[in-house]
């Protein structure tokens, strides 16, 4: 059910796996200035997709979908929900990639906290309810640096995804982090200091959980944002890296 669309061309091939609710524009946003090409994947009932069935909201169910597509390339990018399903599907298929990178992740094997889950819940509740201004207010302060047209952009977004929202606020990405100690791929993890929504401590579990990787920490509540450049540079140098 989910759908792929192809910027750019030849090796190296990159999936991105955006975050829950993400825009068309925001899906590609980790992927700018990549070389070779960039494989950003819509998932259901996101952009022009059609919606998935409530069941489809689990992480082992995302990742089952994902990986056809995954298998064609040897590195991924997955953010928040995103990063999620990678650590489910490598978690199954520990030799599937080269190159991982993980931004912003907001579960993986403990629950989410309790701050976080019950924003999450908030959220389904809104959008459940079609409460357009309730799911605004959510978004503008889980959101404090995004433009107004961007907090409108995934209201939009959001509305239609109430039971994916449900779902999300209680689900471990993984049920065992030790499953990830046969993960052959080096590892890049973003966190961000101040993301009610991705608490870093998480990116720390995430990060810790994998042989190969590495955390790297912004002091900022929305680095996609307000470190773009930095990220850019952080993530395509770290792909890029000849491995040791």
């Amino acid at each position: 059910m989910v759908i792929s669309r192809a910027y750019g061309s030849g090796d190296p091939r990159t999936v991105v796996v955006p975050g829950l609710g993400a825009t068309a524009g925001e899906a590609r946003i980790p992927a700018s200035g990549l070389p070779g090409t960039r494989i950003v994947l819509t998932l259901p009932g996101h952009v022009d997709a059609p919606p998935a069935p409530a069941e489809y909201w689990t992480y082992p169910s995302i990742a089952a979908d994902i990986a056809p597509v995954v298998r064609t390339a040897r590195r991924a990018i997955g953010v928040s929900l995103g990063a999620g399903a990678l650590c489910a599907l490598v978690a199954d298929e520990p030799d599937i990639l080269d190159r991982l990178v993980l931004m912003l992740p907001a579960v993986l094997a403990k629950p989410r906290p309790t701050g976080a889950a019950a924003v999450v819940l908030d959220m389904a509740a809104a959008a459940d309810s079609g409460d357009r201004d309730r799911l605004r207010a959510l978004v503008a302060e889980t959101s404090p640096v995004g433009p107004a047209a961007y907090i409108e952009e995934r209201t939009t977004a959001l509305l239609r995804l109430g039971p994916a929202l449900r779902a999300a606020s209680g689900q471990l990405a993984v049920t065992d982090p030790v499953t990830l100690d046969r993960v052959t791929a080096d590892v890049l993890v973003i966190a961000a200091t101040g993301d009610r929504l991705h608490p870093s401590e998480v990116a720390e579990e995430v990060a810790a959980a994998f042989p190969r990787a590495r955390l790297a920490r912004f002091d900022s509540a929305a680095p996609l944002v307000t470190h773009r450049d930095d990220v850019r540079v952080l993530v395509r140098d770290f792909l890029d890296h000849e491995r040791r």
